[in-house]
């Protein structure tokens, strides 16, 4: 199973600290934030990991992570994402290097304390299909919402009005190679950009979703106020 790690975009929410480097290199507690999502993929026995980046600070991947022989990898694998098309367009820059395996993504900003050990173990032996996870929070609408009955997902709505769950689906995704087929056929949402939702509703429509739920905390770090938090619960946690 490949390990694919997003950290493309402009950060425009961070400006100006995105002036100078890329919003996933910022830190959070005592380490750059890119540390925490390859953590969690190392930590879950993935060897092979590539890292789509963009912007104007791309070398400064290189140069903190280098072949990646501080986590344990044999070697680092780096693509370029060209402006900003969304979760699912920078997802299919990886496809040759996923090369027809099964794949975990993890959006950059994204920290989790859980090991996804098992998670990955149970997709292992899904013959097919995908798999989310889900973190149960006090202010859904301002996530995308998975829509649960008799114990499947059977939908997931974007930040909704009136969510129909608690369930917040978070930025770790895994998937079989027909994921490739499915982002060929998306067409750009009102943002203009390739919605990894879609992705995950296709797979629903041909019922091959499962999900595994978060049991500690998780959080993204994409703006000023989930950067402070994450670095808190890092702290606690350390602390």
């Amino acid at each position: 199973m490949k390990g694919v790690i997003l950290a493309g975009g402009l950060g425009t929410r961070m400006m100006p600290c995105t002036k100078v480097t890329n919003k996933h290199l910022l830190p959070v507690y005592n380490k750059p934030m890119i540390y925490y999502p390859l953590g969690t993929m190392v930590k879950a026995g993935l060897k092979d990991i590539m890292i789509v980046t963009g912007g104007n600070n791309v070398g400064d991947f290189l140069r903190l992570l280098g072949n990646g022989s501080e986590f344990g990898l044999k070697d680092m694998n780096y693509t370029y994402q060209e402006g900003e098309g969304g979760i699912a367009d920078a997802l299919k820059l990886t496809e040759n290097f996923v090369d027809g395996e099964k794949v975990i993504v993890m959006l950059g900003d994204n920290i989790i304390k859980d090991d996804i050990s098992g998670a990955v173990a149970e997709f292992e032996k899904q013959p097919e299909g995908a798999r989310i996870f889900l973190k149960e929070v006090p202010d859904p609408e301002r996530f995308g919402v998975a829509e649960i009955k008799d114990g499947k997902v059977i939908n997931i709505e974007e930040k909704p009005k009136s969510p129909k769950s608690n369930y917040s689906v978070i930025g770790l995704y895994m998937y079989d190679n027909q994921v490739f087929d499915i982002v060929r056929t998306l067409k750009p949402s009102e943002r203009g950009e390739l919605e990894i939702t879609d992705v995950n509703n296709e797979y629903i429509k041909r019922g091959s979703m499962t999900y595994s739920i978060i049991d500690g905390w998780w959080t993204d770090a994409g703006t000023f106020e989930s950067l402070y938090r994450a670095s808190k619960l890092v702290a606690e946690d350390k602390i």
